[in-house]
């Protein structure tokens, strides 16, 4: 008999909602908005809502579902309890609990990237290993790490924030965290383009991103592929900053494959290539063995990693 499980990755903005069978079959996936008015006080029955009209609608009785795995902007303990979501307005809310009170079925909860990189190891680029690290690289830079197949959470929620990781002790621009010199100040679509007008405006060589406005981070790439001489300088000098972060962190857990993900990673190739590189020259020799892949679930991620969480 077919079990099934709801995806719920909740977004500022929009819930992403997947209905899968548990062997991993997404069946359906939809969007609703999420209402963060009132402090997001209506998110949880906005969802459960949701999903009790989608078992209506399919004539699932409830024996057939498993679970309810949901994913948030923020971190999550292990009781399914989450320390605050800017973005959704809620302070210290027991998601696990309240949800599955409205709902009715079990609950697991999950950060975010840390149930991105989940999903990616069920049915994505991390697929066939148990040990990942997934690196998101979008507006800012988030991480998942899976050890055994378990997301590393920590005591706090805060297990892969790679990108709040110091990694230039000399930087003077602050960070969205406040802190200075982070990860995601260099390696972020946000960051790649901060880096590179810092390059510009120091460098008198001729190259084409000097007539591109607004310069994005799809930009620098491209006409690094092309042949442009600065950008590529600038990949290199992303490559080097991310490879050596990936060296230190697979001295602490040692994955089998580094999965990247986030709308940086479309760069495809040319980005893999260059943070391999400079990772293989720095880490510890028993660590480079690892894989480098690109993610292949998109934004479908977190719904999938989601559902992987109830089937423990």
């Amino acid at each position: 008999m077919k079990k099934y499980g709801f995806g719920v990755d909740i977004g500022g903005t929009t819930c992403k909602i997947g209905f899968f069978e548990t062997n991993g079959t997404l069946l359906d996936k939809w969007e609703i908005k999420t209402n963060t008015e009132n402090g997001g006080a209506s998110i949880l029955d906005d969802v459960t809502a949701s999903i009790q009209e989608k078992m209506e609608k399919d004539n699932i009785g409830r024996d057939d579902v498993q679970g309810v795995g949901v994913g948030v902007p923020g971190p999550v303990t292990g009781d399914g309890t989450v320390l605050q979501c800017v973005n959704l307005g809620w302070g210290v809310v027991n998601v696990a609990e309240e949800l599955g009170n409205k709902c009715g079925f079990p609950v697991k909860v999950g950060n975010d990237a840390n149930v991105a990189a989940l999903g990616e190891m069920w049915q994505g680029g991390g697929k066939g290993y148990s040990n990942v690290v997934m690196v998101t690289l979008g507006t800012g830079v988030g991480g998942g790490i899976i050890v055994d197949g378990k997301i590393v959470a920590g005591a706090r929620g805060a297990g892969g924030e790679i990108g709040h990781m110091m990694v230039n002790e000399n930087e003077t621009d602050t960070c969205g965290c406040g802190k200075k010199g982070c990860l995601e100040q260099y390696t972020s679509a946000t960051g790649i383009v901060r880096m590179a007008k810092h390059r510009l405006a120091e460098d008198t060589q001729e190259t084409v991103l000097r007539g591109i406005e607004p310069l994005t981070a799809k930009d620098i790439f491209d006409q690094a592929k092309a042949g442009d001489t600065v950008a590529a300088g600038m990949v290199e000098e992303l490559g080097k900053v991310l490879g050596t972060a990936l060296a230190g962190i697979a001295c602490v857990v040692n994955p089998e494959v580094f999965v990247i993900g986030g709308g940086v990673s479309k760069a495809g190739s040319i980005l893999l290539d260059v943070i391999e590189k400079y990772y293989m020259e720095r880490t510890f020799h028993v660590c480079r063995e690892a894989k480098f892949a690109l993610a292949s679930l998109g934004n479908d991620a977190g719904m999938y990693g989601c559902v992987q969480m109830i089937l423990d």
